[in-house]
């Protein structure tokens, strides 16, 4: 059942974040190669256990984000995963080197595109 205090626009919002992180999510198991790129060397395990591990957050967010009643849950879940991918988005840039071309200066726009995205998922935490 629907939040009655939930405006449509407040609504779509949540779907728009809840849609993106399954999406996301799904690519990790999808294509995990592209995401163990992304992996900081000094993390314990391979890089195929935080790809699906982080994966797994990417669903769980999503779909927790996806009915009124577990938006909150959703929407900290989301929070924490922005947070902890943000590791792997700084090697990103590293990797992609000056900020030069498209995919340079796409991996390192990417950095200061993650406040608002942890704002978006912290929104709907709140009633």
């Amino acid at each position: 059942m629907d939040d009655p205090v939930e405006d449509e626009r407040a609504r779509a919002s949540r779907l728009r974040l809840a849609g993106s992180l399954l999406f996301m999510g799904t690519l990790h198991f999808a294509v995990p190669k592209a995401f163990e790129k992304l992996i900081p060397s000094w993390l314990p395990r391979t890089p195929r256990f935080w790809t699906y591990l982080s994966g797994v957050w990417e669903l769980t967010s999503g779909a927790l984000l996806l009915s009124p009643r577990t938006k909150k849950a959703g929407g900290y879940a989301a929070a924490a995963t922005i947070v902890a991918v943000f590791p792997g988005n700084i090697k990103m840039a590293i990797d992609a080197g000056p900020p030069r071309d498209v995919k340079s200066r796409g991996a390192w726009l990417r950095l200061p595109l993650q406040v608002p995205m942890l704002m978006w998922a912290l929104k709907q935490t709140r009633a």
